[in-house]
């Protein structure tokens, strides 16, 4: 008998426990959404509102900060003339200056010169970057072309391009051929100088991580010599730009018929000093100009380049 109970206790279920009883009014949880809690979109600042608006602040702020200087020399070259600081026959209000470039411009005597400057300058400045790049480029990646072309290069770098003018005029003539060779030998020398440093500045970590792959010379010189030397050769072609326009000017004072350099030198002669001074923001506006885009052609070519900070 008691067998049998005690096997009757074992098939016997527990006894269920007794759940909590669940409030009638209580909601039902809610269910979690498969791509996360819903966004409170009143707390969530926009798209336009909170990235765009403070990018556009910061825009606006920077060209703002960078023409605080120029409009205040502008302000001080307008006010100095005109409360007898200078004298205003030397250094009339920017005003006029205004009004004279604005003269030269309808009556087209601006665009004919500047037009004769830019074709002598950015000729003599394309010829110097042809030669000097890979000339440079020789020079510094094989030795025996530097020793043997460095004494000659050491001469000629340290002599002043406009001290050669006179031999330049003499040699080639007073036409367009001297202007440009003045200019071709004046652009050359910073872009030689800074390519031949580009080359042999090249970090030696990446010059034995590639040698370590076995690369050829050609490959090397290719993938690691070239993109490590763009930023210091653009240094010497954005030097190169500012001084193809100031030897130019400098040589179109000496037997030219055309260009920026004659505007200024014959305004002086007949003392019509607004006109000189509006030759000279046109070769300002032009320097400045040809700088941007070769910064920019700059950042194209070196785009693979982590900036810093």
């Amino acid at each position: 008998m008691s067998t049998a109970s005690d096997s009757t206790a074992r098939l016997a279920p527990p006894t269920a426990v007794a759940a909590p009883a669940r409030d009638a009014e209580a909601p039902p949880p809610p269910v979690p959404d498969a791509e996360g809690p819903p966004a409170d979109l009143s707390a969530t600042p926009s798209r336009r509102g909170g990235t765009v608006a403070p990018r556009l602040l910061r825009a606006v702020l920077t060209g703002v900060t960078k023409s605080v200087a120029i409009l205040a020399l502008l302000l001080l070259w307008e006010l100095a003339p005109r409360l007898s600081l200078v004298d205003r026959t030397f250094l009339p209000p920017f005003s006029e200056v205004a009004r004279a470039w604005w003269g030269l411009v309808t009556d087209g005597q601006l665009a004919t010169n500047a037009q004769a400057s830019l074709v002598r300058s950015f000729s003599g400045f394309g010829l110097a970057v042809a030669v000097a790049v890979p000339l440079g480029l020789l020079i510094g990646w094989y030795r025996p072309v530097a020793d043997l072309l460095g004494p000659l290069l050491e001469v000629f770098r340290n002599t002043a391009a406009l001290a050669l003018l006179p031999v330049f005029v003499l040699l080639l003539g007073i036409g367009e051929t001297s202007k440009i060779s003045i200019v071709v030998y004046a652009c050359t020398w910073p872009i030689l100088l800074n390519t031949i440093s580009a080359v042999r500045n090249v970090d030696p970590t990446l010059l034995r991580l590639a040698r370590s792959m076995d690369l050829s010379a050609p490959r090397l010189f290719q993938k690691v010599i070239l993109p490590s030397s763009v930023p210091t050769i653009f240094t010497g072609i954005r030097l190169a730009g500012a001084v193809s326009i100031l030897v130019l000017v400098a040589a179109e004072m000496i037997g030219a018929k055309a260009g920026l350099g004659y505007l200024i030198n014959s305004s002086q002669y007949n003392f019509a000093i607004p006109q000189m001074y509006a030759g000279i923001i046109t070769i300002s506006a032009i320097g400045v100009a040809f700088n941007q885009l070769l910064v920019a052609v700059e950042r194209r070519l070196s785009s693979w380049r982590v900036p810093v900070g």
